[in-house]
C-alpha cells in the first residue's frame, strides 16, 4: 500500500517506481494499492467542498465521492503508472470498480451519545468496505509481467461508487491474492513501544495485546488491524514502514532486519 503522505515528494515517487521495477525484474510480482488523502483534500479545497472525518474516515457525500474517484482513479493513479513506466516497467492503472475487482457495501459506524447513552448510527455517506475481491484481473496482469496499480474505489451490487480506505483495500487485496507480503508504506517508522522505540516484529497475539493496553493507539490502530486481518487470512507477514525513507521497500525486503514493524501469526521476523 502506497500511502498519500509517503508519495508526497517527487524524488521519493521516482525512487518508489524504480524499486517496484527492480522487484519485478528479480521475479517478485507486485500489486500496488494507493491512497491519496492529501491530494483529495487539496482538490476539495480548490472546489470549496467541505468534508469532515469520523474515526479517521472521510464522510463522503455525492459531490465528494465524485471528487474522490476523479483524484484517485484519475490523477494519482495515472501518475504512479507513468512513474513506473518511466522507470522501465509496465503498469496498468485500474480502480476497484474495473472488472468488479472490489465489490463494496456501505460502511456503518455507531457512536454512543454521552448524554443519553443511546448508541447512534453515523451516516458516513458513500464510504464503503470490501465484501468481495475478484482477483481475476490481477492474475491476468501479473501473469503478463504488468504491475497493477489499484485505486481504492469500489462498486456496490447496484453499481454505486464507494470510497474505500486505502489501508483496508490493500489488506483485502493482499488476502484475496494470497500475497506473501503486505507492505504498508506510510509516514511513520512503524509500531513504537511506550519508550517510543521501534518494534521490529510482533506476533498477532502481541499486537492485539498492545492495542488492548493502549500502546498502539490513534491512527496506528486501523493500520495494525488491517495487517492482522491480512495475516489471519493467509498473508505470510505484513509490515508497516516509513515510505519517506529512500528505497524503503528494498530495505524491508532485502536486508536482514528490515526497517519497519513486521506482523506475523507467530514467531520472529521472517526475511
Amino acid at each position: 500500500k502506497y500511502g498519500g503522505h509517503a508519495m508526497g515528494e517527487e524524488h521519493l515517487a521516482r525512487e518508489f517506481a524504480r524499486d517496484i521495477v527492480l522487484l519485478e525484474q528479480v521475479g517478485i510480482d507486485v500489486v500496488v494499492v494507493h491512497g491519496g488523502g492529501p491530494q483529495i483534500k487539496t482538490m476539495l479545497d480548490r472546489l470549496a467542498i467541505k468534508s469532515e472525518f469520523v474515526d479517521g474516515l472521510r464522510v463522503t457525500d455525492a459531490a465528494t465521492v465524485e471528487v474522490v474517484e476523479m483524484v484517485l482513479a484519475g490523477k494519482i493513479n495515472k501518475e504512479i503508472v507513468g512513474a513506473i513506466q518511466a522507470a522501465g516497467g509496465r503498469a496498468v492503472g485500474i480502480s476497484g470498480k474495473d472488472a468488479r475487482l472490489i465489490e463494496a457495501r456501505r460502511l456503518t459506524r455507531t457512536r454512543r451519545d454521552p448524554t443519553s447513552n443511546i448508541e447512534q448510527v453515523i451516516d458516513l455517506g458513500f464510504v464503503g468496505e470490501p465484501v468481495r475481491v475478484d482477483r481475476a484481473i490481477l492474475d491476468v496482469l501479473a501473469g503478463s509481467g504488468i504491475v497493477p496499480v489499484v485505486a481504492p474505489v469500489g462498486a456496490g451490487a447496484d453499481g454505486q461508487t464507494y470510497n474505500i480506505n486505502a489501508d483496508t483495500a490493500a489488506g483485502a487485496v493482499a488476502a484475496a491474492i494470497g500475497a506473501k507480503r503486505l507492505l504498508m508504506l506510510t509516514d511513520v517508522a512503524g509500531v513504537l513501544d511506550r519508550e517510543r522505540k521501534l518494534l521490529p516484529w510482533l506476533s498477532v497475539g502481541q499486537a492485539r495485546g498492545l492495542i488492548a493496553d493502549g500502546t498502539i493507539a490513534g491512527g496506528m490502530i486501523p493500520k495494525v488491524e488491517t495487517c492482522l486481518a491480512a495475516v489471519e487470512q493467509g498473508v505470510e507477514a505484513a509490515t508497516i514502514l516509513d515510505g519517506r525513507v529512500p528505497h524503503a521497500i528494498l530495505l524491508e525486503v532485502f536486508t536482514e532486519h528490515g526497517i519497519g514493524t513486521q506482523i506475523r501469526a507467530s514467531g520472529a521476523r521472517s526475511d
